[in-house]
């Protein structure tokens, strides 16, 4: 019988995919096996096995760090305190910070509970018959205009995008009434903004979203309050941006730091949640939180991103090479984003000489472990 695995494509971005993504079943961890136990498994059932041992390690998370739960409960206090009637326009939402946070993840998360929250609540259907749709997810390109802003809403409801930009948001107006939406996410909203006339455009183009949609507005992106789109206007008469300043609430998600005890303390509760979630013969307590924190700092500057790609690669090449575990030789071997490469020097040589730790002084020093390979 054919092998389909676990592995689940779809975009977000459109309704049946976002669907999946609200909609679908957590994953279940693979089995634990120790060497003997896998070496007993038939050629088949290994390949089987490790399969699944890769498709679980790719899709570890989200894992509920404090900023994660920070974030979620600022989310929380805008979109379901915004019950104003539809004449009057509701507060935004915007999550900037930088790259590699996990920050889409996070807004993705939140609206995902929401969702099911408004579903559990109010039903599938709307009294007219209708899907009951109660949070949309989008993603935007580069060079983004109006036009396509809106095209963009009309393709997730799986709407013709034919016509200029007046008709699409017409169009999308009645789907949003229809299915009861009441969330937007927008994210990669900073293709919106570059140049000073592009960034009041953006802000043109939100605050007619604001108007025109009775929905909580959750813009997602990078470097969105440089550009200006929060300041008092770039000029005194350019007051629409002062506008959405006073409309739009900010909001961020720090990377991870080691410069206090609580951050050292966050970065070590972090590892030993990853590190019970990996699936390899040869782990221990200890393998991430104790022997490799300093290196996988290092490795992933304390971004969320870096480091989830830096130990899935690494399970990979664990498994497939036979290790069984991690350690710093084979993690060497791993390659990981340019971002977090350039950065790690200096943090290697500050930890090396002992000016940094990543380890908090609670933690118990327990010795490296050996295991036979």
């Amino acid at each position: 019988m054919p092998f389909e695995g676990d592995d689940r494509q779809y975009s977000p971005t459109r309704l049946p995919g976002w669907l999946q993504e609200v909609n679908g079943p957590d994953r279940i961890q693979p089995k634990q096996y120790t060497r003997t136990q896998l070496a007993a498994l038939s050629p088949r059932e290994l390949l089987v096995h490790n399969d699944g041992r890769e498709v679980w390690h790719a899709n570890i998370g989200p894992i509920a760090t404090p900023q994660l739960m920070t974030l979620h409960q600022s989310l929380a206090e805008i979109v379901e305190s915004n019950r104003q009637d539809g004449d009057k326009t509701k507060p935004a939402a915007l999550v900037d910070a930088y790259a590699g946070l996990g920050k889409s993840t996070a807004v993705r998360d939140y609206g995902r509970a929401y969702y099911r929250k408004q579903i559990a609540l109010r039903g599938e259907t709307t009294s007219d018959g209708h899907r009951r749709v109660p949070v949309i997810y989008i993603a935007l390109s580069g060079n983004t205009r109006i036009r396509g802003l809106n095209a963009a809403i009309c393709r997730f409801y799986g709407l013709p995008t034919s016509g200029d930009a007046d008709t699409l948001a017409e169009r999308a107006v009645d789907a949003v009434l229809s299915l009861k939406t009441s969330v937007f996410i927008i994210d990669d909203v900073h293709f919106l903004a570059g140049s000073q006339g592009n960034t009041t455009q953006m802000a043109n183009q939100l605050k007619f979203l604001s108007n025109v949609f009775p929905v909580t507005l959750i813009y997602v992106g990078v470097g969105v309050q440089q550009r200006g789109i929060l300041r008092e206007g770039l000029s005194p008469r350019e007051m629409l941006l002062a506008q959405f300043g006073r409309r739009t609430t900010p909001l961020s998600l720090r990377p991870f730091q080691i410069e206090d005890e609580t951050g050292r303390e966050e970065w070590h509760t972090l590892l030993k949640t990853i590190e019970r979630r990996l699936v390899l013969a040869d782990k221990y307590p200890g393998m991430l939180a104790d022997d490799l924190s300093d290196y996988l700092f290092a490795r992933s500057t304390g971004h969320f991103a870096s480091l989830m790609a830096l130990i899935n690669r690494g399970c990979l090449r664990a498994i497939r090479s036979g290790a069984e575990r991690l350690d710093a030789e084979l993690m060497d071997q791993v390659r990981n984003d340019a971002a977090a490469e350039d950065a790690r020097l200096d943090l290697v040589a500050a930890l090396k000489a002992g000016l940094l730790t990543s380890r908090p002084a609670t933690a118990a020093r327990s010795p490296r472990k050996q295991r036979s390979a």
